[in-house]
Parts: structure tokens; C-alpha cells; sequence
């Protein structure tokens, strides 16, 4: 989705909290901050990305149903990096000992960790290299395995802690390898 940053750090720095509280109060712009203190108002998709996104979280949430290793999210819940960057991804999973580790406050709020799996989705609107960025800093922070969906450019690219990103071409069987066991996920 197209994407608008607003650099607030000439007026106002805002904590966790005050990101949270403006959250809470405009329920209806979905928003996102930057480690440096930017707000990043994000544009809502059309019916193909959206169509395409519920598919993907229901994937995961099915394997996880049948597992029960972990915790799924859908796009509208931010997670608070260590980085102090507050983020969504399209779809996000976190493993149920971290996520029983919480306090039950941390959990109702932004949950203070990074995902341990995410997907972002390109949709027709979004540039990519903000997109790779963010997959990046991702893995920075803690996530284990992460895919860059492009439906644009008919592929998928795979980040991974410390390891070269690879990039697949569609059509193509993705693996959740050692992070979501026994997770495949066929992209036409």
C-alpha cells in the first residue's frame, strides 16, 4: 500500500506510549512509526491485495490451529520492536513461549517483540525497496524467518538471520523450514 511519512522530530518526539494513545485515538488510520520517530500513515489495499493477504493469514493460521506452536496476527496488530520502531506485517506469528512470557498488559497493547515469522504482501500501490527495508530490519531485530511476497514481479523474496537474501521466482513451494515445522505454502 502507498505509504505517507510525516517526520514529527521538529516539534515533538513521541514515546511508546503517546504512538499507542494516537493509535487508540484514530482506530481508522492504520499507522506505524519508524525507529527514528516517524509516523508512517499507510494507505488501505484494494480487494486483489486484500483478497490475497486474508489467504496468506489463513494459511498460517491453519497450520498453527493444527500445531499449536505459536500465536498468528493479522495486519492491524503493531508489534513494538527493540529497535522502538512500532510495525504491522501482513501476517505475523510468534512462538507461544514468547508470547506466554508477555504480561497480559503487553499483550493487549503493542506487543513489545519483534515476530518470529512475518510476510508482507506487495500490493500494486507499494514501491518495493521501503518494503525490503522493513523486511530488513525485521531479521535486525529478532524475526527468524521472513518472506517479501511480490505478486507484481511474480516472486518471493526470503530473509533470514544472517544469510543472503533469496529471491524465487513464481510459481513456487515455500517451506516455514525449521521456524513453522511442517508449514508449505504454494504461491501459483
Amino acid at each position: 500500500m502507498t505509504s505517507y511519512t510525516l517526520d514529527l522530530t521538529p516539534i515533538t518526539t513521541l514515546t511508546h506510549e503517546q504512538f499507542y494513545q494516537l493509535c487508540m485515538a484514530n482506530r481508522d488510520i492504520p499507522m506505524e512509526r519508524t525507529a527514528t520517530g516517524e509516523l508512517v500513515i499507510m494507505a488501505p489495499v484494494g480487494g486483489g491485495s486484500g483478497r490475497l493477504e486474508s489467504d496468506l493469514n489463513a494459511a498460517v493460521w491453519n497450520w498453527n490451529r493444527s500445531t499449536g506452536l505459536g500465536v498468528v496476527f493479522s495486519s492491524s496488530t503493531i508489534f513494538h520492536l527493540p529497535n522502538s520502531s512500532d510495525r504491522a506485517p501482513d501476517v505475523a506469528w510468534v512462538a507461544l513461549e514468547r508470547w506466554q512470557a508477555l504480561t497480559p498488559e503487553e499483550q493487549e497493547k503493542f506487543p513489545p517483540l519483534c515476530p518470529d515469522f512475518v510476510i508482507e504482501l506487495r500490493s500494486r500501490s507499494d514501491y518495493l525497496a521501503p518494503l525490503q527495508a522493513k523486511m530488513r530490519e525485521y531479521i535486525e531485530n529478532g524475526c527468524r524467518l521472513g518472506w517479501l511476497i511480490n505478486p507484481q514481479d511474480q516472486q518471493v523474496e526470503i530473509y533470514r538471520p544472517g544469510q543472503a537474501i533469496e529471491t524465487l521466482a513464481f510459481p513456487v513451494q515455500l517451506s516455514g523450514e525449521s521456524v513453522l515445522p511442517g508449514f508449505m505454502l504454494a504461491l501459483p
